[in-house]
């Protein structure tokens, strides 16, 4: 079996207004970042409202996310999670199939 490299992959999507609306709505409901700060262990979260859709591995995207998206990766102030996909459906978002989202912690 032989594995393929990735050289560039397009990463880049477009919402619509609708979607996104929703979409925020869902990522910001208070029940919703009770339970994502609790497992966090952190007092509150933020929605940074950044969105990215991940990437396959590369040379220039070893961590699986746009090469400008690192930055939160690696700070211990930002947490990095899936959208879940029942959110992706109820705003009706199907392409990209898949995004991740930032939040800011507060302890």
């Amino acid at each position: 079996m032989n594995i393929k490299v990735i050289e560039n992959f397009d990463g880049s999507f477009t919402l619509d207004l609708q979607a996104q609306t929703i979409l925020f709505g869902l990522l910001t409901g208070e029940t919703f970042l009770q339970q994502v700060a609790e497992q966090a262990n952190c007092q509150t979260l933020t929605f940074t409202q950044i969105l990215f859709q991940p990437v396959p591995y590369s040379p220039n995207t070893p961590k699986g996310m746009p090469a400008e998206i690192e930055q939160y990766h690696q700070s211990p102030e930002h947490l990095i999670i899936n959208v879940p996909p029942n959110f992706m459906f109820a705003a009706k978002i199907f392409q990209p199939s898949r995004l991740c989202a930032i939040y800011q912690k507060q302890n």
